[in-house]
């Protein structure tokens, strides 16, 4: 039988496991054609440092590196760090799962 804590794990790695699937079957029409919401671009008429990221991280999503790196060369460094604290969190629910 599964704690109350081991149960609120489990739910945890089943979204911590589904939510690249669901970013991978998000429409990218509108990310990728839509009109910016960057309120930074549309009060001052200029883009801001994380202008492009959203579509940067959905080109590498989908394999396209150079695609990405024209929409912010940030992503560089982002995509690996968000990656990194996925696999961390990922980790750390796996383990409270387990039964002792």
């Amino acid at each position: 039988m599964l704690t109350a804590t081991q149960s609120r794990a489990v739910c945890k790695l089943a979204v911590l496991l589904l939510l690249p699937i669901a970013l991978y079957l998000v429409p990218t029409d509108g990310i990728f054609n839509g009109e910016s919401i960057c309120l930074f671009k549309r009060f001052l008429n200029t883009e801001c440092w994380g202008c492009g990221m959203t579509r940067a991280f959905f080109s590498l999503m989908y394999g396209r590196i150079g695609q990405a790196w024209e929409y912010n060369p940030l992503i560089t460094v982002v995509f690996p760090l968000l990656l990194w604290i996925w696999c961390k969190e990922l980790w750390q629910t796996f383990k409270k799962t387990r039964l002792s």
